[in-house]
Order: structure tokens, then sequence, then C-alpha cells
């Protein structure tokens, strides 16, 4: 069966009516309670949402991670379950359907079914509509200290109403389409969740492996098993000189996220390299970002590339230990090196890095020392590989459910459109 008969056998034939946003919801601004009074948080039993819950918790939420109490809320009014937020400020785009009685801070807009379109709109099915709402959000915003959603048009977004003269066969089309996304998001959150626990067993495997309780090593800097350091830096932005048409692979710190660095986002020219503080670094490199929120996070290089200069990039000798034994330890020590960061934005230095101790196992015997690293990176790898990598294992596995999911809630979603209907 064709993609556009499926679509058509769903409705059945029936006529879609569409209706403004603001006219199916009533939109209410969330807010932030005044934090230099402490009756509003004190005992609170009210949920209170932010982006962090959404975050951490997904985008169909029973609970929050603070709360506030009853004397926070404006008039008294909270706003009702099975409503959804949007965020329209500041993190654009981002949605929820919240199931219970609640309030949200400034960055939202809550969206509540006035009560004569309950008998004839899924707030399920919205829910997923939102995700298209989404997408144009991110596409519609205006600047000024901070970007906003452009509201008039959010508030004549339009919502589809299938065969609305017939409110029983418009729920049921409804129900259809949720019940199919429903399926995939329920696959995806299993092999989350999969994936969740692989993290945990990784977790104590490295722990345990790296713990060396009982056994005979010999703990060193960094600097003392490493043949080269090496820095980077950043070409002058907006000169195509040094952009247009690069070949040479340029690393940001923002793309250092404890895996293999295979490809790039960005590509300099030669003269970029020449005429500027980076310079190659050969493939096989531990990298650490050095630079605030990324600080501590590492990578291996497995192709010769560029780094900004928030980057610092370790040739680990291989006669005095594998780099990738090396990677793994700073990796399990994420947390411990991004403590020694100094100043307001908590930066490291090379020399930070350089001084950072690692055990090494059998120091007396090198051959057995490398051995033992190879035993314990072998074991490690695989772990790393399952609940890491992009090419296999189970992020791949999500990636791609992910991506069906989306192409089928576009498919379900695509209803046809009125002419006089503008976005």
């Amino acid at each position: 069966m064709s993609e556009l008969s499926f679509i058509e056998k769903l409705l059945g034939g029936v006529t879609v009516e569409w209706k403004e946003l603001s006219e199916v919801f009533h939109l209410k601004n969330g807010y932030t309670p005044s934090k230099s009074k402490k009756e509003y948080w004190e005992n609170g039993t009210i949920p209170w949402f932010r982006m962090d819950d959404l975050r951490e918790n997904g985008s169909i939420l029973n609970d929050s991670l603070q709360k506030v109490s009853n004397q926070a809320v404006k008039s008294g009014k909270i706003f009702p379950a099975n409503s959804i937020i949007v965020s329209t400020s500041a993190t654009i785009g981002e949605h929820a359907l919240i199931k219970v009685p609640f309030l949200a801070n400034q960055r939202f807009t809550c969206l509540t079914l006035k009560n004569e379109y309950g008998s004839l709109l899924d707030i399920k099915f919205l829910y997923y509509y939102c995700f298209l709402l989404s997408e144009w959000c991110t596409k519609n915003t205006t600047q000024s200290s901070f970007a906003s959603v452009e509201m008039d048009g959010f508030k004549k977004y339009p919502i589809p109403i299938p065969c609305p003269e017939n409110p029983e066969k418009s729920l049921q089309i409804q129900a259809e389409i949720v019940r199919i996304l429903d399926a995939f998001t329920k696959l995806t959150a299993e092999l989350t969740a999969e994936l969740s626990a692989r993290k945990k067993q990784y977790n104590y495997y490295r722990d345990k492996l790296l713990s060396f309780e009982n056994s005979e090593v010999e703990w060193k800097p960094l600097g003392d098993i490493i043949k080269k350091s090496y820095s980077g830096g950043t070409p002058t932005a907006g000169n195509p000189e040094y952009y247009d048409g690069g070949s040479i692979p340029w690393l940001r710190t923002q793309e250092v996220k404890f895996t293999d660095i295979e490809s790039v986002d960005v590509m300099i020219t030669p003269a970029a390299l020449k005429n500027s503080a980076t310079k190659w670094i050969p493939e096989n490199c531990v990298i650490v970002a050095i630079s605030g929120a990324t600080a501590g996070r590492s990578a291996i290089n497995k192709i010769p590339l560029t780094t900004n200069q928030h980057c610092c990039c370790l040739d680990v000798d291989p006669e005095k230990a594998l780099y990738r034994y090396v990677f793994h330890w700073v990796s399990c020590n994420y947390e411990n090196l991004k403590a020694l960061g100094q100043g307001a934005r908590g930066d490291l230095n090379s020399g930070i890095i350089k001084g950072f101790q690692i055990p090494i196992p059998f120091p007396n015997d090198p051959a057995r020392s490398l051995t033992e690293q190879e035993r314990i990176v072998s074991i490690l790898d695989k772990f790393d590989a399952l609940t890491n990598s992009i090419t296999e294992g189970l992020p791949r596995e999500i990636e791609l459910r992910q991506k069906q999911y989306e192409y089928y809630r576009d498919l379900l979603l695509s209803f046809p459109k009125l002419e006089q209907v503008e976005v």
C-alpha cells in the first residue's frame, strides 16, 4: 500500500477543518514566583516545570523537579492537567504534555484545550501535532535581548480537526494516529532504557577495572607518558579565504564527546592553517576539551585534523602507555578533571592536563604493563561501542528508530490544508 493511499484510507475521505491555535486553546504565560519569598518555595506541593524537567524526564510529565506552595500561585489559579507547554523564548520549540495541575516558568506558553473542543480533539493527538508546531517555532523567532517566538503567527498556527461534523469519527481517526505513534515512542523508550542499563554496567566494569585494588601500579602525570602535546587556534571568523572550499578538518570543542572522532562539522583551507595558531594533529591522540562548560570532556581523533584553541591534544608514547587506555582513564575521571578548572568559567589548561595522574600497571615490566592495558582496553571498548558508538550498538539503533518515528509522524500528521489557511 502506498504512503498516499495509507493516509487517505485513514481519513476515509472525510473533510479536515482548520482552526487557529488561539481559537482551540486558552493561552497563558508561565512565570517564576519570587525567589526572595521563602514561603513560595518551602513545603511546595504544586509542580513547577522548567526546561530541566523536559531534558531529564521527557515530554510527557506527571511531576516536576521543583515545586511551589499555594501562596506562590497568582490569583489562586494553576494551569489545568492535560495541558501542553511550549517553550516560546530562550530555548525555542521544546514542548511537553503535562498530566497534572501545574505551573511553569516564563519560558513556556501554556496551551489548555477549550471546553468546546474537548469532544472534537484528543489532547495526545494535539501533543504529537505540536512537534510540527515546534518546528515552526524554531523558524519564526524575533530577536531582542534573547530569542522569542513570533507570537502573532504562533496564535494563528493552523490546527486540523478531521471529520468535524462527526466527533466520534474524528476521535477514532486521532486515536489511530496516536496508537501508531505511541508504538514507535514505546520502542524508542525501551531501547533507551536498555542503553541506560548498559551504561551503568559499563561504568561498573570500568570503575572496577581501573581501581587496581591490590595491584602493582605507579602513578604518573600524563605529561610523563606522552611524546608531545598540541594546542590549536581559530582562523579569523568570516574570512572566506579561510573557510570556503576548505578540505582540512577543524575540530571545535563542542564536538568532543567521549568517543572516537572520524569526521568534523567544519573544514578550513590551507591558507587558514598557514595564517593561524592551529596546526595538524596526528591521528590517535587523546583530545581533552579545556574550555568552560565542555572542560574535561575527551575523545580520540581517528583522522589527522586541526582544532580550535580550546583543545589540548596528547600524543601518547606507545612504549609507555596505550592511547585508548589513557582515553578510558581520562573519561572515567571526567568529574575529577573538570573540578580542577580555574576562574569564573572553570577553564583547564595544558599544564593541568599534563599534571593529571594516571595509574600505570606493572611499571617495572613494560611488556606486561602494555599487555594488561590492552586487556583492560579490549573489555571497555566493547562496552563503549555498545553504549556510545554512532555507527553500531544501541545509540545507532535508537537513532534509526527515531528517524523512522519522525518519518511516520510527519506522514500521519500531514493533513490536506485548505488554500486559505496561511502559516
